[in-house]
């Protein structure tokens, strides 16, 4: 995304298609926004929206857990990623040690 405004426009209609998928099955768009503002992602949204199309679950608990294994699956990566950028930073730590500017 380009700027703040742009990833804000994305993730408002990538939950307005969360909330018509859900209402779609008959849900109320209540649900949708709650599930939105707990996965917290647009792509994590549209998994979600994968799901409901393919599964088209008949009960809230089946959505909720999907929900919830999506909301994992993204918190892991992001947890990769910090785990990965202090690896790097450690390892240019060991390999040109601390810059502490002393040479002066």
């Amino acid at each position: 995304m380009e700027n703040n405004e742009d990833y804000r426009t994305y993730w408002a209609q990538t939950r307005d298609k969360l909330i018509a998928a859900l209402e779609a099955l008959g849900y109320p768009a209540e649900l949708g926004n709650i599930i939105a503002e707990h996965i917290g992602s647009p792509k994590g949204m549209e998994r979600m929206i994968g799901y409901l199309s393919y599964v088209r679950p008949e009960k809230v608990e089946l959505i909720v857990d999907e929900m919830f294994a999506i909301k994992s699956d993204i918190d892991r990566w992001r947890e990769k990623k910090e785990h990965e950028q202090a690896n790097i930073a450690y390892n240019n730590i060991i390999n040109f040690g601390l810059d502490d500017n002393d040479d002066e």
